[in-house]
């Protein structure tokens, strides 16, 4: 299908799922675009394991992938196999290029994220960003765990957006949620979690860039705790807002 022929209307779709149960916008949108070209995005965060457990009950063929950026938490690999295990669906697992990585960590070191916030990013644009690309490049939509409540960078994201940078459409069926109201649904479900979130982690992302925060701190204020709260963002989640016009997605 072309992306053209899709056509959502993205300001109907959101008034229209505003205040209901994400499933109902998850179903809507996995029949029109269909299963095999849309995907979700996971990290293994209560969000994700969220929309893991929705997204596979609506369509048992649903693509699921994970970044794996080769500095990942050892409890985060562990939740993989156990989340496949509990849901019998395997993840699509894409990985940064040696090609690209290795000049980088040749000229500045492992640890240059520390040392200024260009470094940061492009190491993010490394091991990240550029997995994603390819990911994006076989889909029509994907689906991400963001909430407005994480961080100022989010506060205005939409249920359903144009992301024009990839040309296809973002779905963020928990943006209105809050974190009690993810956690409520991790336990009614039963839905396996990262043992790190025991340990004070409240977002969880590369190991050396991420840490447990104190009580009532900000959902992310423990990932790259030494930059600027408006430049917390690793490059896959810029603002799309305000939401693209019709004519801009011709």
């Amino acid at each position: 299908m072309d992306r053209s022929d899709l056509n959502l209307d993205l300001d109907k779709i959101n008034r229209a799922f505003a205040g209901e149960d994400p499933r109902k916008l998850l179903a809507h949108v996995v029949e029109k675009i269909g299963p095999a070209r849309i995907a979700l995005a996971s990290s293994l965060s209560i969000e994700d394991q969220v929309l893991t457990q929705m997204l596979l009950k609506i369509d048992a063929r649903a693509r699921i992938f994970f970044i794996d950026t080769g500095r990942n938490f050892q409890q985060t690999y562990d939740l993989m196999e156990e989340t496949m295990g509990r849901y019998e669906f395997h993840y699509e697992v894409y990985a940064p290029e040696n090609s690209e990585l290795e000049p980088f960590l040749a000229e500045y070191g492992p640890n240059a994220f520390y040392d200024k916030v260009e470094l940061r990013q492009k190491c993010c644009e490394l091991r990240k960003v550029r997995s994603l690309q390819r990911v994006l490049s076989t889909v029509d939509g994907w689906i991400c765990g963001l909430r407005r409540e994480q961080s100022p960078t989010r506060q205005e994201i939409g249920l359903l957006e144009w992301d024009s940078r990839h040309a296809i459409y973002k779905v963020n069926p928990l943006a209105a949620w809050s974190e009690e109201q993810v956690w409520a649904y991790i336990r009614r479900e039963n839905i396996p979690y990262s043992s790190l979130y025991n340990k004070g982690f409240r977002s969880i992302g590369c190991q050396p860039c991420t840490r447990a925060v104190a009580p009532g701190a900000d959902v992310r204020s423990g990932r790259w705790w030494w930059e600027d709260p408006s430049k917390k963002e690793c490059g896959l989640h810029p603002s799309l807002n305000p939401p693209a016009k019709e004519e801009e997605k011709r």
